[in-house]
C-alpha cells in the first residue's frame, strides 16, 4: 500500500469519546500492520462504493493522533492527522454520521480533498464497533455530488461495516493462534532438549542393573533404584517448570516457585547424578552453607542450570569432573545469585566462545557421540536475558570451561 501523509490546516477538533483510553487499547490489541491490509479489504471497500453509488469508499482506523486509511476505492491511500478528518466525528456516533455538503460545513470546508480536487461534497460513515463496544474506525463513502442513500443502501453499508469488524477479529485470532503455536513449538523443543540428558542417565543406570542379571548386591540395587527414582522425580518437576505459563502474579510466583540453595543443590544432584554416574564423571554441587536456608524465586533458574550442566556433561570425557557452585550476594539494594558451572571437558576456542556469545554456536557431538541440537547455550542466553542476568565464560581447549552467571533475584526470605 502506497501511503502519503496529508498536511493541511486543522479543522474543528471533535470531542474524544468518553471511553477513549479503552478504545485505543482495544485498537492496539489487534496488533495490525496498517501497510498490509489493503488486499484483505479491497473487495469490501469496492463493494461499499458500488452499493452506495459513490465515487469513493474508504476504510479508516483511528488511533490517538492519526487516521489510517488502510483500504479504499477511488481515492489515494493517505494518513491524515486525526483532527483533520471527517471520520473523527463518525466514531462518536452509535449508528452513522452523514454530511450532505462538506463544502458548506464549517468543520470540513477547508480540508484537503474538499476545498480542492477532487472536491468531495457528500459523506456517509458507519463506525466500526468491536464486541467490546469501541468504535476503532469507520467505513465511509464520499462523492463529489450531493446524493441521497436509500434505507436499503444504508443497511447494506452497515452490514459491510460489521463484516469488516469480523474480518479484523479473525485476523487478530489468527495472529494469536500463530503466536501460541510458535510458543508451543518452542516449548516442545525446550522440553526435548532439557530432558534428553537426564533421561539418558536414567536409562543407563537401568540397563546396568539389567545387564548384571542378579549379580548386583541388594545394597547396590537399592542405591541405584533410589537414584533412578529421585532423578525421575526431579525430571518431572523440570518438565512442569518448562510447561508452566510464563506469566504469574508476582506474589503467587514467589510462593510457588520458591527455592533455597539447599533444595537447589538437592534437585540438581537428583537430576544429574545418574547421567554423571553412567558416564563415569565426578559430579558435585557446592553451596554457601551459611545462606542455605534463604528462599528466592527459582523461575527459569532450573532451566538455565540444566542446560549448562547438560552441556558440561556432554563435553566432558569419562573420569572427568563437573561441578556447580551456588552462592548469594546480599545487600540492602543488591541481591544476586551467583552460579558457576565448571568442567574438565574438551573446552572452547576463543572463536567458539565469541560465536557462543553472539548466539551463533553450532550443534556439535559430545565426547561419546551424544547428539546436540545447537540450542543449549542459545536457550541459556535467552533465559538469562529475561532475568536481566549476565554470564562470563572462560575456556581453554583440552582443559575445560567455566560459566559464571550473576542473576538479580529481588526479594529473599528465610525458609521456615
Amino acid at each position: 500500500m502506497s501511503t502519503t501523509y496529508m498536511h493541511q490546516p486543522a479543522s474543528q477538533q471533535a470531542s474524544y469519546p468518553e471511553n477513549e483510553s479503552t478504545r485505543i487499547f482495544d485498537l492496539m490489541s489487534f496488533d495490525l500492520d496498517y501497510s498490509d491490509l489493503e488486499k484483505e479489504f479491497e473487495e469490501l471497500t469496492t463493494l461499499a462504493a458500488r452499493v452506495a453509488g459513490t465515487e469513493v469508499s474508504l476504510l479508516n482506523l483511528i488511533d490517538l493522533y492519526t487516521q489510517w486509511t488502510v483500504a479504499g476505492h477511488g481515492f489515494p491511500m493517505v494518513q491524515t492527522p486525526r483532527e483533520n478528518s471527517v471520520c473523527q466525528y463518525t466514531i462518536l456516533e452509535q449508528d452513522h454520521f452523514e454530511v450532505k455538503n462538506l463544502q458548506e460545513d464549517e468543520r470540513f470546508k477547508d480540508l484537503a480533498g474538499i476545498k480542492d480536487g477532487p472536491m468531495m461534497r457528500y459523506y456517509f460513515g458507519v463506525p466500526l464497533r468491536t464486541p467490546d463496544g469501541h468504535n476503532i474506525g469507520s467505513l465511509c463513502v464520499l462523492d463529489s455530488h450531493e446524493i441521497t442513500l436509500s434505507a436499503d443502501k444504508v443497511d447494506l453499508l452497515k452490514a459491510l461495516a460489521k463484516e469488516i469488524v469480523k474480518r479484523l477479529l479473525l485476523l487478530k485470532e489468527v495472529r494469536l493462534v500463530r503466536s501460541e503455536l510458535t510458543e508451543a513449538r518452542a516449548v516442545i523443543k525446550r522440553v526435548a532438549h532439557d530432558v534428553r540428558g537426564p533421561i539418558g542417565g536414567i536409562i543407563g543406570l537401568a540397563k546396568r542393573l539389567i545387564q548384571k542379571e542378579g549379580k548386583s548386591s541388594p545394597e547396590e540395587v537399592l542405591k541405584t533404584s533410589q537414584m533412578i527414582h529421585k532423578s525421575s522425580s526431579s525430571l518431572l518437576a523440570l518438565a512442569d517448570e518448562i510447561l508452566q505459563p510464563n506469566q504469574q502474579p508476582a506474589a503467587q510466583s514467589e510462593i510457588q516457585d520458591g527455592i533455597t540453595l539447599g533444595s537447589f543443590r538437592e534437585a540438581l544432584e537428583q537430576l544429574f547424578l545418574p547421567q554423571a554416574t553412567e558416564k563415569a564423571i565426578s559430579f558435585g554441587v557446592h553451596i554457601n552453607e551459611d545462606l542455605s536456608d534463604i528462599t528466592f524465586n527459582k523461575t527459569r533458574l532450573m532451566q538455565i542450570v540444566v542446560n549448562l550442566v547438560s552441556n558440561a556433561l556432554k563435553f566432558t570425557p569419562p573420569l572427568g569432573e563437573v561441578s556447580v557452585d551456588l552462592d548469594l550476594t546480599l545487600s540492602q539494594n543488591n541481591r544476586v545469585l551467583k552460579i558457576q558451572v565448571q568442567d574438565t571437558g574438551i573446552g572452547l576456542s576463543p572463536e567458539q566462545v565469541d560465536a557462543m556469545e553472539k548466539g551463533q554456536s553450532p550443534s556439535t557431538s559430545g565426547t561419546q557421540g551424544e547428539l546436540g541440537y545447537g540450542m543449549g547455550l542459545q536457550l541459556v542466553r535467552q533465559l538469562l536475558k529475561s532475568l536481566h542476568g549476565t554470564m562470563q565464560v572462560q575456556s581453554t581447549p583440552g582443559r575445560g570451561s567455566s560459566f559464571e552467571l550473576f542473576i538479580p533475584i529481588g526479594t529473599v526470605s528465610h525458609a521456615g
